[in-house]
């Protein structure tokens, strides 16, 4: 796992799996982390990550009910965990699904050390909406397309935005089986006055990205969106993984 720091008040945690992302947010005495790494050691040192940056754990945030991005309880397994309130009916409706996806995971990559992932008591955001952080607010929007569910996080005072599963460096626009490519770019459409303002981008997977970058990369999928079934792969994301989730797209349109 690869810790950096993207403004004095937000850490990036980048797993070494998928590179999905896990971000905390700091606001005076409190701090939020937002999604989650994967693997059982990464997750273990999470609190000390924290510890050692001075970031007062206030509680758990999660895009999106993608299982990848709800393992944060299994770091701080007595924490709140927030989510909009279309995660909390997906999860509620889908019940077992994530720990069912965790374990086949572990299994295919034979993982072990593993906590079992218990969700708990989920606290529901209105989204859109706002969360206060120390002696600000966080904003939540929509972001809905890739899952039929989400939210993304705009931090206004470091200007920062945590987008879940939207403008990866590494991954093209995924559609997932209950997503939608108008909502999808819907999703990125409302994003875009967001990015203008970002001075990084942070997406579920891969690194964080600089404003321009990141609007770049909103560019470059707003136009494979609109294209599809006839669209292009972007230039710097046509390798075989990337190939087999156009395919899937294609079979969901």
């Amino acid at each position: 796992m690869r810790v950096v720091s993207v403004h004095p008040d937000v850490l990036v945690a980048t797993s070494a799996v998928w590179q999905t992302t896990c971000t905390v947010l700091r606001g005076g005495e409190e701090a939020f982390v937002v999604d989650s790494p994967i693997l059982p050691d990464e997750l273990d040192a999470l609190g000390a990550v924290l510890e050692q940056a001075r970031f007062p754990f206030s509680g758990l945030l999660a895009t999106h009910g993608d299982w990848d991005h709800l393992l944060g309880r299994s770091a701080f397994p007595d924490a709140s965990l927030g989510v909009a309130e279309t995660t909390a009916a997906r999860l509620a409706g889908e019940l077992g699904a994530a720990q069912r996806e965790l374990r086949a995971f572990d299994e295919r990559w034979y993982v072990r050390g593993r906590r079992p992932l218990a969700l708990g008591q989920l606290q529901t955001l209105p989204v859109p909406g706002r969360l206060e952080l120390g002696g600000g607010e966080l904003e939540l929007h929509p972001a809905d397309g890739h899952t039929p569910d989400g939210m993304a996080i705009w931090d206004p005072a470091a200007r920062v935005l945590v987008c879940g599963d939207y403008l990866s460096p590494v991954e093209i626009p995924m559609i997932g089986e209950e997503g939608s490519r108008d909502a999808y770019v819907a999703t990125l459409e409302r994003l875009a006055p967001l990015v203008e303002r970002a001075v990084i981008v942070v997406p579920g997977h891969g690194e964080p990205a600089e404003g321009a970058r990141a609007a770049a990369l909103l560019r470059e999928d707003l136009a494979y969106l609109r294209a599809l079934p006839d669209a292009e792969l972007p230039p710097a994301r046509r390798s075989a993984p990337q190939r087999a989730i156009h395919a899937d797209n294609l079979a969901r349109l």
